[in-house]
């Protein structure tokens, strides 16, 4: 098993499955006012480059209620690579806490924590790759339907997003389409990578750029901001090149069953119309919730490798 969760490629398709059947079961014993103590006594170092709402908040309640503690370090109090290397802050990390989850802009960083702790490492987020909402968004999934027979549609940016969607539907073996400009596709490596896992594991990964051909007949419309965190000055020329990627009613009408997903912020009328955010379709709230009990599976299987006693 990994040490880590830095990717959801990382991980066999058997240990993703029952991180989600734990995600399901603490869901229920949440909503029951049940808090099992599982990680009683350990503490998560949280280490935020970049800003963040459902991260923060769902990694240190998730703590809190499986009976841990969560410690929040910021990029000027650590100084990660001018204070202190990425090294000594790894290892010095190693002897104090039980993991670190790290929100960072470059993924190159996570990784080089990851090679020099002893404890597991959690990707919060990078640039590259956003596991944790990908696990959010099967758990999500798996509320409505069997995520292997999920048709599930991508539209707007190929970003961090949208490249752990496509790995954790290789990995899975579900159906996926994205629909971007050619000028923002996911990286060729997503791909590649996404292509060899599938052709084991049963999962339809494919990408075009016309986003009325990708949402046909599809179960779930996911969509997300335009313009991601460190791109703030490339918005205006984005919201000419994504306009016609909106999630709107008439993407969607190819669609008339498809839920509605956005795994937030999201801008109202750029990426998606506030109408179809807001309607009965929506599975955004429902993302949101799942991102702490997903993340309290990953938590889990990280911190008591040998699982629970």
């Amino acid at each position: 098993m990994p040490k880590d969760f830095l990717s959801v490629a990382d991980w066999p398709a058997a240990e993703i499955m029952q991180m989600l059947a734990r995600a399901q079961e603490l869901r229920s014993l949440h909503r029951a006012g049940e808090r099992p103590q599982t990680l009683q006594g350990r503490t998560l170092a949280m280490y935020f480059e970049k800003p963040s709402l459902r991260t923060h908040v769902t990694f240190e309640a998730g703590m809190a209620q499986l009976g841990g503690h969560a410690i929040l370090l910021r990029p000027d109090q650590v100084g990660i690579g001018t204070r202190e290397s990425p090294l000594d802050v790894a290892r010095n990390l190693s002897r104090w806490v039980d993991g670190l989850m790290a929100r960072t802009f470059s993924h190159e960083l996570v990784e080089l924590l990851a090679e020099n702790a002893t404890i597991p490492i959690i990707n919060g987020l990078t640039d590259r790759l956003h596991p944790c909402q990908a696990m959010a968004d099967l758990q999500t999934i798996a509320n409505v339907m069997n995520p292997k027979d999920a048709r599930v549609c991508y539209v707007g940016d190929g970003n961090n997003v949208a490249n752990s969607l496509i790995l954790l539907s290789a990995v899975v073996g579900m159906g996926f389409r994205i629909a971007t400009p050619a000028s923002h596709c996911p990286p060729a490596w997503v791909m590649e990578r996404a292509e060899a896992i599938a052709a084991t594991s049963g999962g339809d990964i494919s990408w075009t750029e016309d986003p009325l051909e990708a949402v046909a007949d599809a179960d779930f419309i996911y969509t997300d901001t335009w313009t991601s965190m460190g791109q703030e000055d490339e918005a205006e020329e984005r919201r000419k090149i994504f306009a016609p990627y909106q999630v709107n009613r008439h993407l969607v009408a190819g669609a008339p069953k498809a839920r509605l997903m956005h795994c937030l912020p999201a801008h109202r009328g750029e990426e998606i119309t506030g109408e179809l955010l807001d309607s009965d379709r929506s599975l955004i709230y429902e993302q949101a919730e799942n991102r702490l009990h997903s993340q309290k599976a990953v938590l889990e299987r990280v911190m008591l490798p040998k699982g629970i006693a």
